[in-house]
Order: structure tokens, then C-alpha cells, then sequence
């Protein structure tokens, strides 16, 4: 994964499904500890009211691709026969 990659959570995630990952590296996906700090950043932000206008389309779009992916994983889980609960963590 590229350094500009690890610093923006949106492009980590398109660089990730662009490579064609296997139903198992979709199961275990997980964004680089520097992304989920700045997606934390950005939720602490937030709740204090203080996001920018910029930030705040980022956690949406953020939001919106982890919905995406929630709904992706359940699709692998039931093509692969798998009926364990999802997870109650954030999926990217």
C-alpha cells in the first residue's frame, strides 16, 4: 500500500478493491491504524460540532463506503455459506 493510500481512508479502500481481493481478504479487510486515526479524528470532530464543511462530506463518504462494505461482506458470508453474526466494529 502506497504512504498517500495510508493517509486517506477513501483511496485505502479503492486501492484495496481495485487488486481484486479473494472472498477471504474481503472478510478480513481492515484500514491502516493511520486511517482509522483519522476517521477517529474526524468522529471526535464531530461530536465536538467543529467538523468543516470538507470534513464533513469525508465522514460522509466514509460512512456511505462502510455501508457498502457491511452489505459486500454479508454477500460473501452467504455465498460461502457462512451465517456467523456480523460483527458490531465498524467494517472498514
Amino acid at each position: 500500500m502506497s504512504q498517500e493510500s495510508a493517509a486517506n481512508p477513501i483511496e485505502e479502500i479503492v486501492e484495496f478493491f481495485s487488486q481484486a481481493p479473494s472472498r477471504e481478504e474481503i472478510a478480513t479487510f481492515r484500514l491502516s491504524d493511520s486511517s482509522q486515526d483519522h476517521i477517529r479524528a474526524l468522529l471526535h470532530k464531530n461530536s465536538d460540532g467543529t467538523l468543516t464543511r470538507d470534513e464533513t462530506h469525508e465522514l460522509d463518504k466514509i460512512m456511505a463506503l462502510n455501508d457498502v462494505i457491511s452489505l459486500i461482506r454479508a454477500r460473501v458470508r452467504r455465498s460461502s455459506g457462512q451465517l456467523s453474526a456480523p460483527s458490531s466494529r465498524s467494517n472498514v
